[in-house]
């Protein structure tokens, strides 16, 4: 008898332990509360013998914009245009569950207590100039089988991803508030009227305080808010930024909160002109600085893209640093950053650029120049990996900022950015597919990777090719010109 109960208690727990359903003691972690999984932004979760996956695809249904969350067995990633919402067993690839949320999604599937959280909401205007056309809000799920717990409507779209804390989901709006909403039942709480919408700044929590950035009306503000008074407790205006500063979710470190944003537009110098664009352009935008404004030509502008540190406890401002001026991109106009081991990473749109910062002091430590990137990156081992919109991965030394490998996946992984779960990196592209891969292979991969760079570098070439060769050539013909005459003159004596 007891070798027959030994035996049935046996096979009950292998089954469900190998039930696509189980997520307690899985591959992820337990829990994933928030914004790309913690305060820095850097979502690596990794436990000692535990191998990475074999490289595979997840394939959904229509384009990935949000980050993949991975909780025990599952990965759980919502579409953008569709709003349909999945989760895939992990080892095998299965397709657990499908739901949909009723507008797009790039928040991510935040997941605690057995549900799944997640907002939705577009970014058009109605008449009443609230962001978010159609339904917007917040809904639960049920992890487990996807059924869908409750739904909380909100004015403005929920495109920023909610944070949730201690039985209570908080999200920002299109509609200018923070809302607060009970995890368990979907009543909502006290809300917070920021007085600026919000994009896709996704809250970060620290210590009591929410941190987002607002964009319109004008000016662009950021906020800190005390959850355990319900109100605002320091805003900072922004007055010099024109964009941006409501896409970037902020980052928390070390008493700093660090974000950034775009300022007013302005020329290029004639050197940064010949870096992208080549000499003759230089020579138009010379002509323009001199005649421009009389006829109705003046030079063109650019924006300039800033990152700032603030104290977390009062938004003062600690340092600051131009990434550069560069031609406006649509949507997620400002890049992400994350911090690893003391430094601030960051990849500017603007100046198709990825950077990092000493996190104290603001000094940059170093730069690589690349293209288009609007996704945040993830850090693991020394090695710092960032995607861009031609479907590459890179993976950088952290410390000098040196090259090691680059591996191409394919469509645009922006703005979605990459994650960490046991030295596999998980990255949601557009092209609908959710690409997991050893972060070993993407070190030892050298795909071919073609960019058109600065068209011209340092300050030689700069000078040689704008000044002295021209010089050059008008002293040539001047010369032959003189030459000519000369040689005319004794002809005709």
């Amino acid at each position: 008898m007891d070798r027959y109960l030994n035996k049935c208690l046996f096979l009950w727990i292998t089954l469900i332990l190998t039930s696509p359903g189980f997520v307690m003691a899985g591959f992820g972690p337990e829990t994933w509360t928030e914004y790309r999984f913690n305060d820095k932004n850097n979502p690596v979760h990794n436990e000692a013998g535990v191998s990475p996956l074999k490289e595979k695809i997840f394939q959904t249904n229509d384009e990935i914009r949000a980050t993949p969350v991975v909780a025990g067995n599952r990965l759980f990633v919502g579409n953008h245009n569709s709003g349909d919402l999945f989760a895939f067993d992990l080892r095998s690839g299965e397709q657990l569950w499908t739901n949909q949320a009723p507008n797009w999604v790039h928040s991510e599937m935040i997941y605690a207590d057995g549900k799944v959280f997640v907002g939705f909401g577009n970014r058009f205007y109605k008449n009443n100039g609230v962001r978010g056309t159609g339904d917007s809000g917040v809904m639960a799920l049920d992890a487990e089988t996807g059924r869908e717990v409750w739904t909380f409507p909100t004015d403005g779209e929920v495109m920023p991803t909610p944070v949730y804390i201690e039985g209570q989901v908080y999200a920002v709006t299109g509609d200018d508030h923070l809302y607060k909403i009970d995890a368990h039942t979907g009543e909502g709480g006290k809300t917070v009227d920021l007085g600026s919408e919000v994009s896709m700044s996704s809250p970060n929590y620290s210590d009591g305080n929410i941190f987002v950035g607002g964009g319109g009306p004008k000016p662009y503000t950021f906020y800190s808010v005390d959850l355990n008074n319900e109100e605002i407790e320091w805003k900072k205006p922004m007055e010099n930024v024109i964009a941006g500063l409501d896409d970037v979710p902020p980052v928390l470190s070390d008493d700093l909160v660090v974000t950034t944003a775009l300022e007013q537009e302005k020329p290029l110098s004639f050197k940064e002109v010949f870096d992208r664009y080549g000499a003759i352009q230089v020579y138009k935008e010379m002509v323009k600085s001199i005649v421009g404004e009389a006829i109705g030509k003046p030079r063109k502008t650019y924006p300039e893209h800033k990152i700032y540190a603030m104290e977390q406890e009062t938004g003062k401002i600690v340092w600051q640093d131009s990434l550069g001026v560069g031609d406006m991109v649509k949507n997620n106009k400002s890049g992400a950053p994350m911090i690893y081991d003391g430094k601030v990473f960051v990849g500017s749109p603007i100046t198709k650029t990825f950077y990092a910062y000493d996190l104290k002091t603001g000094k940059r430590v170093w730069d690589y120049e690349n293209t288009i990137m609007k996704a945040p990156p993830v850090a693991s081992e020394g090695v710092v990996y960032f995607s861009n919109a031609k479907g590459y991965v890179h993976a950088l030394d952290a410390e000098n900022g040196e090259e090691i490998g680059i591996k191409q996946l394919g469509g645009t992984l922006a703005p979605s950015g990459p994650v960490i779960v046991n030295e596999t990196l998980f990255v949601g592209s557009q092209n609908h597919n959710v690409y997991a891969i050893p972060t070993e292979n993407i070190q030892e991969a050298s795909d071919p990777y073609e960019e058109e760079l600065n068209q011209g570098k340092g300050y030689w070439n700069y000078l040689f090719q704008v000044f002295l060769l021209p010089a050059g050539i008008v002293a040539g013909f001047i010369f032959l010109g003189l030459f000519l005459f000369v040689k005319k003159r004794k002809t005709a004596h």
